[in-house]
């Protein structure tokens, strides 16, 4: 029941959702992920260190990178190459061309509505911009709870399984002990809070994120030629056009949609609470990093898996197997047993990080939830942390079919609330914008323009109008957008 359930809500409905309401916002945004796609490359000079003891966008860049940047990327794809062939990728890239507009949108919007938590940082995402943008505080409500039950308890679980499971095959090593050390280790960086898991991520997600492209290009180089032939085969099998993949056509559409939309979690509404803790001088800023985010996670990195995998000559039409698999055994096809130990490893990488982002996905619906509550945070620790030993020793694939369905219940009411809000969104890049065709390097947010919407003054102190930055816009186009 809860596969037949699933498969409605996540292959369809969902699939629907994202694709159909990430093309309405690109149409309404008049293609935002294209027109500042070279923007995204310098808007990181802006800070890489944060102001006054607050997280830096860069930072924030590398905690969603740390959930963005997971199994998916190795075993999604596989999948997605095992039951829907090379058609598959071009559909993850369409998907996440949409869906670079959808997380512009929310994490943006994430930005506007952030508050100021009274510990020199912030606090923000879809229920902040749910209770304060539609004033809906029952809707903002269950969205938390079910973020709290997908990321902060389900999906940990399944995670802490994945890793002492692929540490046993590769060496040998009995889970119950991994599974400790996970514990013991994930322990020491929760206790630190989000500074603590930001500085983690900031250290171990370029590592991992270098080491998995840099091994995967390696591979691809070496086979350099091969590589305009079968990117010529991904797009003709995309619509049934190679004899060999045109029976898969369907199942091309529905897996490459599918896995794109797990695999950079745009538009699902788990990245904008990290987006939210950056210290930036527009909210649009921010929307444009961790747009950027989607495009190296898909683009890039999934790409980097697909080609290693068609390229291995490993992978065959009707392979079976999962997609962890598939992927060691490509690698290992063409460098050696060795690449079968390097994708344990960095496996076990991409897996802790994304605990980091998942505990601290729940941290922040707890808190919206239930305040600052020292209890509740401790609790919530301690059942963390029970569930990733108890997780490595069981497999959770029920509890996993029910966190997808609660994760698609959460995208969708993100989806509604960005649908709502989209005149809040475009209003506010349109106001980036129009600082940018100024001449204005770095855009600066006027909290006094925005002062029909609940914003939180501590988080947005109005930027005095005779400002060398905001002086360089003119009155006129400033008034235009209010």
């Amino acid at each position: 029941m809860l596969e037949v359930i699933n498969d409605f809500l996540s292959g369809k409905l969902l699939i629907v959702l994202i694709v159909g309401l990430g093309s309405y916002f690109t149409l309404r945004s008049r293609f935002v992920q294209f027109r500042h796609f070279g923007h995204m490359f310098t808007v990181f000079k802006e800070s890489i260190r944060g102001q006054g003891g607050q997280l830096s966008s860069f930072q924030a860049l590398m905690l969603s990178l740390a959930g963005r940047v997971g199994a998916g990327n190795i075993a999604g794809v596989g999948i997605a190459v095992t039951l829907g062939g090379p058609g598959a990728v071009f559909w993850m890239w369409v998907t996440a061309l949409v869906g670079m507009s959808s997380s512009f949108f929310e994490c943006t919007l994430a930005q506007v509505y952030k508050r100021a938590d009274g510990d020199g940082l912030y606090r923000g995402g879809p229920a902040y911009y749910i209770q304060h943008g539609l004033n809906l505080r029952w809707m903002a409500m269950i969205f938390s709870v079910l973020l709290l039950v997908t990321y902060g308890f389900a999906f940990n679980g399944l995670q802490s399984f994945t890793v002492t499971h692929s540490l046993q095959n590769a060496f040998g090593f009995p889970v119950q002990y991994t599974g400790t050390g996970l514990a013991v280790l994930l322990g020491l960086v929760f206790v630190g809070g989000i500074k603590r898991i930001a500085s983690v991520s900031d250290l171990l997600v370029p590592v991992k994120t270098l080491a998995y492209i840099g091994v995967t290009l390696y591979v691809i180089c070496t086979q350099i030629e091969l590589v305009p032939d079968m990117l010529v085969t991904i797009v003709k099998s995309a619509f049934g056009l190679e004899p060999a993949f045109a029976g898969l056509l369907g199942s091309a559409i529905v897996m490459g949609v599918k896995r794109g939309v797990f695999a950079n979690e745009a538009g699902l509404g788990s990245a904008p609470n990290v987006a939210a803790v950056a210290a930036v001088k527009h909210p649009a800023a921010q929307g444009v990093v961790q747009a950027f985010s989607v495009f190296l996670d898909t683009f890039v990195i999934c790409t980097c898996t697909a080609l290693l995998i068609l390229l291995s000559g490993f992978y065959t039409p009707g392979f079976e197997g999962d997609g962890i698999v598939l992927t060691q055994n490509s690698l290992a096809a063409v460098v050696g047993d060795w690449g079968r130990i390097f994708v344990s490893v960095a496996l076990s990488l991409f897996v802790f990080t994304c605990i980091l982002y998942n505990y601290y996905l729940g941290e922040n619906a707890l808190q919206f939830l239930l305040g600052k509550s020292r209890a509740a945070l401790l609790t919530y620790r301690g059942l963390v942390l029970a569930l990733i030993c108890w997780g490595s020793m069981q497999n959770l694939g029920t509890v996993f079919a029910f966190a997808d369905i609660t994760m698609t219940c959460l995208a969708f009411v993100n989806l509604v609330a960005l649908a709502l809000l989209i005149k809040v969104g475009l209003r506010v890049m349109k106001d980036y914008d129009a600082q940018r065709r100024a001449g204005v390097d770095q855009p600066v947010f006027d909290a006094r323009q925005f002062a029909d919407l609940d914003l939180d003054r501590d988080a947005w102190p109005s930027v005095p109008a005779s400002s060398a930055t905001r002086e360089q816009a003119p009155a006129a186009l400033v008034e235009s957008h209010r």
